[in-house]
């Protein structure tokens, strides 16, 4: 290994193309030879490396402790020899023994090959906290470089940034050298330094597009009051304007619809639903759950719950595809939603006639609340309707030939009661 020229080739490149700082490259090409020497069966247990910051030139000495008795010879020298080396030697002192540059060059070029791989990696993750910190929370756009089951990894140029798969959109599809455009979520530490976690799932990731593409949510005359957001289904966002005389909806929508057109096209054409916002949890819900209407609402502060209804036309919008929907809609407003389906007069009106018959056929002694209910079910629902029915036809209906018997013979009694 010519180290002189290569290494100070390597520390020049490093300097320029990394921004690493010579003497951080110089203390860890000496360590990393250092420590490989002390392991060769040829040196010392302790050796001194030096690398002439200048020049590249490598120098480097075992070290000794003088001794009168030698017992390792890998780590002491008998007085005599050491003061052929230096006569002002003494006992119990230590003594350097240069090593030859012949012997040491194919350790130093090993050596010095993993210490710059290493420490490139160790530099360039040391200079990403300082480099990144400040765009936390702001789009970043880089290149995708590779893909694995779980992760997306993305070249930024100083720094290679990681998109795990939950911070992915549903439906979306990279392949390698394609440009993305992500929100930088957060700078996590790891035993390898730190790591830059992207994002294109999360809420801020919508604000974001929804600040870029609206002034006047930059500028903050209009703002954003909640977010809620299945990534490649749907998101809505509650907005208020601070301005009486701007329209918040029709601002973010824009022009013919121009301003949510580029963002649904960002997303993928995920649905995005922009809304007024509103204080009053009624008239909150009102909006959020359009077009569905909500009726015979209660709210329940205790627990934070809304219970509402809607007609049957409406619950299958209320709801929605997998309930995404209602989730999406308790998301927005934080708070719980109980959606029932309205019930009709007609409904009101029939269930009242049931109720009425069953109760009906309950005074008959012998009858007991389960046969009647069900003698209303198969339409037996008065006293007068069980002209001709036989125990055979109760069975055909699903009673037991007991039970049968016991209507048949309850009804006959009280009738008799009855005329006599």
């Amino acid at each position: 290994m010519n180290t002189g020229s290569e290494i100070i080739a390597v520390l020049e490149y490093m300097e320029k193309e990394k921004g690493i700082a010579r003497n951080d490259m110089i203390k860890t090409i000496q360590e990393a030879i250092r420590s490989a020497a002390i392991k060769s069966v040829q040196f010392g247990r302790d050796v001194r490396v030096c690398i002439h910051p200048k020049t590249g030139n490598l120098q480097a000495w075992a070290i000794y402790e003088v001794v009168d008795s030698v017992a390792d010879p890998s780590a002491q020298m008998h007085l005599l020899k050491a003061q052929e080396l230096d006569p002002k030697a003494q006992l119990g002192g230590i003594i350097e023994k240069e090593i030859s540059p012949t012997l040491l060059g194919r350790i130093a070029a090993q050596s010095a090959r993993q210490a710059i791989s290493q420490s490139v990696r160790y530099f360039e993750k040391g200079r990403i906290h300082e480099d990144f910190k400040n765009q936390v929370g702001k789009f970043i756009t880089g290149t995708v470089r590779s893909e694995d089951r779980r992760n997306l990894f993305i070249d930024l140029g100083k720094a290679e940034g990681i998109m795990p798969f939950h911070e992915r959109t549903p439906g979306e599809d990279y392949r390698p050298g394609d440009s993305i455009r992500c929100l930088l979520l957060r700078i996590e530490s790891s035993a390898n330094g730190p790591e830059i976690i992207l994002s294109r799932a999360c809420n801020q990731f919508i604000s974001k597009l929804l600040e870029l593409e609206v002034s006047e949510i930059a500028d903050g005359t209009i703002v954003i009051r909640g977010l809620a957001r299945e990534a490649g289904y749907r998101t809505k966002v509650a907005i208020e304007s601070k301005e009486l005389n701007v329209d918040p909806v029709g601002a973010c929508i824009g022009t013919r619809g121009i301003r949510i057109r580029s963002i649904c096209k960002e997303l993928g054409n995920e649905k995005i639903d922009i809304l007024h916002y509103y204080a009053d949890p009624v008239k909150f819900l009102a909006e959020a759950i359009r077009p569905a209407v909500p009726r015979n609402i209660q709210i329940d502060e205790q627990d934070h719950r809304i219970y509402f209804e809607v007609s049957e036309e409406d619950l299958a919008i209320a709801i929605g595809k997998r309930g995404l929907n209602a989730k999406l809609t308790s998301k927005l407003m934080n708070w719980k939603l109980s959606i029932n389906k309205e019930v009709s007069q007609k409904d009101i009106r029939f269930s009242q006639r049931i109720q009425k018959a069953t109760q009906g056929l309950n005074d008959i002694p012998g009858i007991s609340d389960e046969m009647a209910q069900k003698l209303v079910t198969v339409g037996i629902t008065g006293l007068d309707v069980f002209e001709g029915v036989t125990v055979e036809d109760l069975q055909s209906s699903g009673f037991t030939a007991e039970e049968a018997d016991t209507i048949i013979s309850s009804v006959r009694q009280f009738k008799s009661q009855a005329t006599a």
